[in-house]
């Protein structure tokens, strides 16, 4: 990236790295998956008996690795690329050493138990917001629990980098406000998880308010990437305790 492309522009706020076109047709297909979780809550709940059998999810997590995967090549590749920056540049922070690494890890722990406070104090405004078939999709069995870990580090870097690091600059730039892009990135974020229920969006909101806030701080998708696949990761493990 060039020392124009990462300066940021004369108000504060940073400047594009990419198209606002691209980032337009991004938003747009975030926007079907809210819909299509719209569709998917309105849809006829399932059979009773057969809800109380757990599906085969590893077909299901392997087209989420895609599909997490092709969401970053296609911000990468279409966005990125053509602009001259780099993966590592929307990454930020470097580590010099033990220390720096300590940092990181130290910030992605405090961001983990900041969210279990908040999804605990939602919980009870809310309720637990996702509908009883998301649970069903939640690893039992040992090779489910791999692809679940595998699927949550790729969650963890895939959406960090394309949300927090990509999507918040880019809304930031648009609306020349960092506030701003904070913003509407969390929301965009929660209604592309519109599939587990209002209450859960508005939760995963908050989430991408809390990381994105980090990340900004920061300077540094590190800590967040580390947090978010842990996050996910531990509600993986917390189905195989019930």
């Amino acid at each position: 990236m060039t020392e124009h492309e990462s300066a940021p522009a004369p108000n504060g706020c940073p400047t594009p790295v990419a198209s606002f076109r691209h980032t337009a047709i991004l938003i747009a297909i975030f926007l079907v998956i809210a819909a299509a979780g719209v569709f998917f809550q309105e849809a006829p709940a399932p059979d009773v008996t057969a809800a109380a059998l757990h599906p085969r999810v590893a077909p299901l997590y392997l087209s989420l690795l895609v599909a997490e995967w092709a969401l970053l090549l296609y911000t990468w590749r279409v966005g990125l690329r053509p602009r001259g920056v780099q993966l590592r540049d929307l990454i930020g922070g470097r580590w010099s050493g033990w220390r720096a690494v300590a940092r990181d890890v130290a910030l992605a722990a405090g961001a983990w138990l900041t969210w279990l406070g908040i999804e605990r104090v939602t919980m009870l405004w809310l309720g637990a917001g996702h509908t009883r078939a998301i649970d069903l999709y939640l690893p039992q069995r040992p090779a489910e629990v791999v692809l679940w870990v595998a699927l949550s580090l790729s969650a963890g870097f895939c959406e960090e980098v394309v949300f927090r690091g990509y999507l918040q600059r880019q809304l930031a730039a648009a609306t020349r406000s960092r506030p701003a892009g904070l913003v509407l990135q969390a929301v965009i974020f929660g209604l592309s998880h519109g599939y587990q229920g209002l209450a859960a969006t508005i939760r995963i909101t908050l989430f991408g308010l809390l990381y994105g806030g980090l990340a900004q701080w920061r300077k540094s998708l590190r800590p967040c990437i580390a947090a978010h696949a842990w996050t996910d990761v531990w509600t993986g493990w917390l189905s195989l305790l019930r």
